[in-house]
């Protein structure tokens, strides 16, 4: 039985990639505070501090797998520090955001990456997290660098948002999607890659993203979903900017929106991916998924990202 040591795994992906390794019959200790949760049946879960010392006191023997959750570098130096010698493998989940450039459509993982020269930014620490593991375990190591995560359980509310707003009647804003693009990966989809990439050992650098969709296509299927029958409203980005919309994520967004000059961040290479093992479910199978659990939760409670039906509405009638 493979012996697995998840740090975090009480979050989101993480509790979704532990039900996986389970699954798999694998034997699974998390080391987290516990704090957003407890783990899937099955797991074990050491409560600690990580930034505390003795804080790794109660792993023993060796791992034959380690997966890193966290960016922090507070976080990562001690658990390198602790647990490097004891892995026979290590995976880091990092993220897309660690490239310079987001205007390469089908970059792939050999792309330059951000100088990490300031650690409270998230691309920064995402890549100094991914500089600080390669030199501790050389070819012991998988970097999965995923692209946005969705589906059920999502709190971000980046994807969620459409196919919650299509469940609304009355008129819908949205950006222009002409040359615009939706890439996103399932949490299923990548929770049950990075078991099997332990289960297999996989080393290197791999984009966990899915396919490339245009993003008119995206929400055409969004609105097929939640057969909504109102009008969709494309507003230009000058416009947008004008009424204090916001790009990509939180309070007063359109969610999915990039600039032009980053839209290839929704056209990355997922060619590695596949060879890896990786599957890909089709969109419109995230989208029924998420937004079932939408409704679970209540089209209309407040969010983390997008505009309220007040401030959309507000925004129409200005620019209409």
């Amino acid at each position: 039985m493979q012996r697995v040591l998840v740090l975090g795994g009480t979050g989101w992906a993480g509790r979704e990639t532990v039900r996986h390794l389970i699954d798999s019959g694998a034997d699974v200790t998390c080391l987290a505070r516990g704090t957003s949760g407890g783990v899937p049946d099955g797991a074990r879960l050491i409560r600690a501090d990580r930034t505390t010392p003795g804080a790794y006191d109660g792993l023993h023997g060796d791992w034959d797998e380690v997966i890193e959750f966290s960016y922090a570098p507070d976080l990562v130096g001690p658990a390198l520090d602790a647990l490097a010698d004891r892995a026979a493998h290590w995976t880091l989940v990092s993220t897309i955001s660690v490239y310079a450039r987001n205007d390469e459509p089908g970059a792939d993982e050999s792309a330059a990456l951000v100088s990490p020269a300031d650690l409270t930014q998230y691309p920064d620490a995402k890549a100094a997290a991914e500089l600080a593991t390669r030199r501790r375990l050389e070819d012991r190591l998988l970097i999965a660098r995923p692209g946005l995560i969705v589906g059920p359980g999502d709190a971000s509310d980046r994807f969620g948002y459409w196919p919650a707003r299509f469940s609304r009647s009355g008129r819908a804003l949205l950006p222009v999607t002409e040359d615009r693009f939706v890439q996103v990966i399932d949490v299923a989809d990548l929770a049950a890659w990075l078991a099997r990439a332990a289960t297999n050992g996989i080393r290197g650098t791999v984009n966990a993203v899915g396919d490339v969709h245009p993003m008119a296509a995206a929400f055409e299927s969004a609105a097929d979903a939640a057969s909504f029958t109102g009008d969709r409203v494309e507003v230009d980005d000058d416009a947008l900017l004008a009424h204090d919309v916001q790009y990509w994520a939180g309070p007063r967004s359109l969610p999915l929106w990039l600039p032009r000059p980053d839209t290839a961040l929704a056209q990355r290479s997922g060619r590695r991916f596949l060879e890896t093992g990786g599957r890909i479910r089709p969109l419109v199978e995230t989208i029924e998924r998420t937004l079932a659990d939408e409704r679970r939760r209540g089209i209309d409670r407040e969010r983390r990202s997008g505009l309220t039906a007040a401030e959309e509405r507000a925004v129409l009638d200005a620019v209409l």
